[in-house]
């Protein structure tokens, strides 16, 4: 009897620790761009996200890190891509890298996932990564079709029944939530649900298409001025708007592509009253379907949003949403080809959103995913948490990146000051909690980028930025008024520059040095990685 009442307190005081961990979900969408949803500026119906906005926070100046497996991995580990063999890719981690989900395990979480990994130094999202469970959207050359996923890392034989990226990813990730309510509600959980939208190709249901097929024939410099005026209503930034780059061209895809697409196909972001009819109804269609994939995202979002809720758990969730990087202006055609017989949007189809488009969704910043100017480095970053953030409606002004979010988690979790295994570096991130208070800055010293020859390092509200495509020529800007790099002061400040410009240098040879040894024949030179199918 006194056995038994013991127990019975031991199982209440550890319900009890475990209730005053905070739960942790993470959306995460796929070459979104920093106005792509209603509360940063966009004309797209995000109500869900919009709801959790105005019920917490959003922040003005979160990055990423401009590519995919780049920004995925340093989510996964709050390390750097450079510092753990991710970008270039190595094939292996370093032996001293421990996983979020291997972290939160250990402080007593379950760890979810759904939807896109393309972390690939861990291939095995539950043997390798550490989740209790996971859908894997393995190969993602069609969002009707899934080419590979799996199930607790078992290949899963093809849907028979109809069958679309978000909704299938939302439905796991209801799935593994209720299971959870059901059989481990005493225990925290982590959920990161990772969706493929709006990545190409861009492809939407019928009826979300028919929602904004007329939306975008006003043009490109139409949207993207409205967009920028309600940014600046809003308080989102204080820049002037980026000139467009009609010049520039994505590094992937190919001229022959072209011929394949037709005639309403551009890889150059020329100015709108230059473009035949065909193209602008081409175009403007391209912008309805990448709208499409966003407000069916936001629709799926809101169901794991019900399900948080039935299950009594939205309340004590902090809840964040971020995009890997900026919207891309690639135009290629790869998996099942491109029918140009098919309705646009549809199955038989493969477009990308393109250079115009892209430079829309990146307003009001300059340029696009794989660059490291602001365009493809920023992303909108929500957060939400009724029992831990008391703000509703606030903006944070601080720079952060995704290096901030695993001390983040950790920290609310109550491992504020991690123990690293032997060899391995401090984390180069910083915990937001304080910035959920208030609105204050975050004490760092540095933010680096690297990513397929293009650089760029934050120290304070000054930034130098190089593009490969550029000669890998420094500029020099001051973000305080100037995100959209439009006043380069490289002329005028060469010593801070040059400065800068070394430490860059140097933070580059310690990061590559922590990855240890290149594996033979697989790492590319000059941090430029090989573009993947699902990248």
């Amino acid at each position: 009897m006194i056995r038994s009442f013991l127990l019975l307190i031991a199982f209440c005081l550890s319900a009890q620790v475990a209730s005053s961990k905070p739960n942790f979900v993470i959306f995460l969408a796929d070459d979104l761009g920093y106005s792509d949803l209603g509360c940063y500026g966009s004309e797209i119906a995000t109500p869900n996200l919009d709801k959790l906005a105005a019920g917490g926070l959003r922040f003005t100046q979160f990055y990423n890190t401009a590519r995919c497996w780049p920004t995925r991995s340093v989510l996964m580990t709050g390390h750097y891509a450079q510092q753990i063999g991710m970008d270039p890719q190595y094939g292996r981690f370093p032996a001293w890298v421990r996983t979020l989900p291997q972290r939160l395990s250990a402080l007593g979480y379950r760890s979810y996932h759904s939807g896109k990994w393309h972390v690939g130094n861990t291939p095995k999202v539950v043997k390798d990564a550490g989740f209790t469970h996971s859908y894997h959207v393995a190969q993602q050359d069609n969002h009707f079709h899934p080419k590979r996923h799996e199930l607790d890392d078992v290949p899963q034989p093809e849907p028979k029944g109809p069958w679309y990226s978000s909704i299938a990813i939302a439905d796991h990730a209801i799935d593994f939530l209720n299971e959870h309510a059901q059989q481990h509600a005493e225990k925290p959980f982590f959920s990161y649900i990772a969706f493929t939208a709006p990545h190409f190709p861009i492809q939407a249901l019928p009826e979300d298409i028919a929602k904004y097929k007329d939306t975008y024939l006003k043009g490109w410099p139409t949207t993207r001025a409205a967009r920028f005026e309600r940014q600046k209503q809003l308080g989102l930034v204080s820049t002037t708007l980026s000139d467009p780059e009609p010049q520039i061209t994505a590094p992937s895809g190919k001229e022959s592509d072209l011929a394949i697409l037709g005639p309403g196909e551009t890889r150059h972001a020329v100015p709108w009253e230059s473009l035949s009819e065909e193209q602008k109804q081409f175009q403007a269609m391209k912008q309805a379907i990448h709208a499409a994939m966003i407000d069916r995202m936001d629709r799926e979002i809101g169901r794991v949003l019900e399900q948080l809720k039935t299950m009594n758990a939205f309340e004590d969730t902090l809840i964040l949403f971020l995009s890997d990087n900026g919207a891309s202006a690639e135009v290629m055609v790869r998996g099942l080809g491109h029918n140009k017989a098919a309705p646009m949007g549809a199955a038989e189809s493969y477009l990308c959103l393109g250079p115009g488009g892209s430079t829309v969704s990146n307003t009001p910043f300059r340029r696009h995913k794989i660059w490291v100017h602001e365009g493809g480095i920023s992303t909108p970053f929500i957060a939400h948490w009724p029992q831990g953030i008391t703000a509703k409606g606030e903006l944070r002004h601080s720079p952060a990146h995704v290096i901030d979010v695993v001390p983040t988690l950790l920290a609310l979790a109550g491992d504020a000051k991690p123990a690293m295994p032997e060899n391995a570096p401090p984390f180069p991130g910083r915990s937001l909690v304080p910035a959920f208070a208030k609105d204050e800055t975050i004490s760092r010293d540095f933010l680096f980028w690297h990513h397929s020859g293009n650089r760029a390092l934050r120290e304070g509200d000054w930034k130098i930025v190089s593009a490969a495509d550029n000669g890998d020529a420094w500029e020099l800007y001051n973000l305080s008024n100037d995100r959209a790099e439009s006043n380069n002061l490289a002329a005028k400040e060469p010593e801070l520059l040059k400065a800068m410009a070394a430490r860059w240098e140097k933070l580059e040879a310690e990061f590559v040095a922590q990855a240890g040894p290149k594996p033979a024949g697989n790492a590319k030179k000059k941090g430029k990685s090989k573009a993947k199918a699902d990248d």
